[in-house]
């Protein structure tokens, strides 16, 4: 289990154990986040 490094929500796992995410430097980064930020506002809350 992985939680997002911004929201501290569970990020879901697909087939193989890969998230339905990604990482931003080296951080796990929900969808949900990924859509309401942009790259620029990522990186600063990491």
């Amino acid at each position: 289990m992985v939680k997002c490094s911004i929201c501290k929500e569970k990020i879901e796992e697909m087939f193989l154990n890969k998230l339905k995410g990604t990482y931003i430097a080296k951080k796990p980064v929900c969808n949900n986040c990924q859509k309401k930020f942009s790259i620029e506002e990522l990186k600063s809350k990491l």
